[in-house]
């Protein structure tokens, strides 16, 4: 088969299909798929995109209209019974179809993608895995796949694995934003319209006892240069750039050179980026600096307000720091997100102070979270005999998953949901996000209190 007739389709799942979600609100590009959309269309293989997020038309239509050879599917836990569907509906069309799994879930879980709808997982970052299996089944190649690092595969009738290697990021190609530009009106980032979504590091040096980020790569933390990701910046026709690394302020020698670059070249856009609390209290100038070259949003995991929950989150922080973070980009004029987590052990008490306390740092910009287990991390294990829900597509940190400590599900999701309510109402009075439909969102959060637990669970 010539490699100009290969039709390889790359799919990002739709987010859900309730209203109980925030699609219009952050939009992320797919970034991943785009990379393997690069590398794979300069092999000379023809792909296509598809994003859930976006599209109107369904997978079973596109796949019905394009009957691609392959089908490669990437998402989130909360996205598992998707990205199966998928390939199921794949290989229900046409047996013949190749069908794949990628991503950070797939990575660190991928014995639940055991499927008989799926042909391959990939347990690594390292995108030319992909490209070696497809050369193996369209070209010819015929390399063993115990070869093939980072891969799972079935072989009469049983899967085998193949442990991953850590990835170097300088390996990758820039990647193809054609699916990007097609879609000027998505891809946003609350008010900041078409962000376009720019990697310069994978994992994460920090070991956040709730977080699975750091365990991409397989736990090993690199960069690419900081010069060729200041060129790609320059070359995105977008003004707007998230800057998706776990944590990009992290280098301080590595800022200064970028604050640099950005200055020499005269770019002129927004970042968004993720910092942590105690890096912005520590270098109040670099950040002014930083606020001087267009940083517009900085996401921080404030987490908890007592210092005793920091300590048992292992975030080597502590409250002082996350309140003289919110002050110093107060001071600049740096729009600080402060990210929180719900713990389970949370008392009605608590949700009260965790606003009081929001409301007395004039904290405007808010994100909540409630704590769930991560699959695949010892948490998970921790909290094994708690949950009260096998199905991942809770896991999208808006529900409850395991049995809280000091209240029933049903009256911690009535404080959650007041917290909420207090929360959107105060973001109206403050004038913040007046491109979201506050009352829709208010009118949601009343009614899921009223819920009932088997209508949530079919959420």
């Amino acid at each position: 088969m010539e490699k100009t007739k290969i039709k390889v389709l790359l799919i990002h799942p739709e987010i859900s299909r309730t209203k109980y979600n925030f699609v219009g609100v952050i939009e992320n590009e797919c970034l991943e798929l785009e990379y393997i959309s690069a590398l794979l269309k300069q092999e000379g293989y023809q792909v296509l995109l598809y994003d859930g997020q976006v599209e109107k038309i369904s997978v079973k239509t596109v796949l019905k209209e394009q009957n691609p050879d392959v089908v490669y599917v990437c998402g989130r836990t909360r996205q598992e019974n998707f990205m199966l569907e998928y390939c199921r509906e794949a290989k229900s069309q046409n047996p013949a179809t190749i069908t794949m799994i990628g991503g950070l879930h797939a990575q660190l879980c991928y014995e639940r993608m055991y499927d008989d709808g799926v042909d391959y997982i990939f347990t690594t970052y390292n995108i030319f895995s992909i490209w070696e299996v497809l050369e193996n089944h369209f070209r010819g190649k015929n390399t063993p796949l115990q070869r093939i690092k980072g891969i799972c595969y079935k072989q009469d009738g049983k899967w085998g694995y193949v442990a991953g290697e850590p990835f170097d990021l300088k390996e990758l190609p820039w990647p193809d934003r054609t699916y990007f530009y097609e879609h000027p009106q998505n891809y946003r980032y609350l008010e900041l319209e078409h962000a376009a979504w720019v990697r310069t590091s994978l994992s994460c040096p920090y070991n956040c006892k709730f977080c699975h980020r750091n365990r991409m790569n397989l736990g090993h933390y690199v960069c690419r240069d900081i010069e060729d990701v200041v060129e790609e910046i320059a070359s995105i026709q977008a003004t707007n750039i998230y800057i998706m690394d776990d944590d990009f302020l992290f280098n301080e020698e590595r800022l200064r050179r970028f604050i640099i670059l950005i200055r020499e070249k005269d770019i002129r856009k927004n970042y968004i980026c993720y910092g942590r609390a105690d890096f912005i209290a520590q270098n109040r100038e670099l950040m002014a600096e930083l606020k001087s070259i267009g940083l517009y949003y900085v996401l921080v995991g404030l987490e908890t307000i007592t210092d005793e929950q920091l300590k048992e989150y292992n975030k080597r922080s502590d409250l002082q720091n996350n309140i003289t973070s919110i002050e110093i980009c107060h001071d600049l004029g740096i729009h600080l997100m402060g990210m929180f987590i719900i713990d389970l052990d949370y008392t009605p008490k608590d949700f009260s102070n965790l606003y009081k306390w929001i409301k007395a740092q004039g904290l405007r910009h808010v994100a909540i979270s409630i704590f769930t287990p991560e699959m695949g991390l010892e948490t998970y294990e921790a909290y094994r005999e708690r949950l009260i829900t096998d199905n991942p597509s809770h896991w999208d940190y808006l529900h409850v998953v395991a049995k809280p400590d000091n209240m029933s599900v049903k009256r911690y999701y009535f404080h959650y949901y007041i917290l909420l309510i207090k929360l959107f109402l105060k973001g109206k009075r403050d004038g913040v996000y007046d491109f979201i439909d506050y009352g829709d969102y208010i009118r949601s959060f009343i009614r899921n209190i009223f819920v009932s637990k088997r209508s949530r669970d079919d959420e």
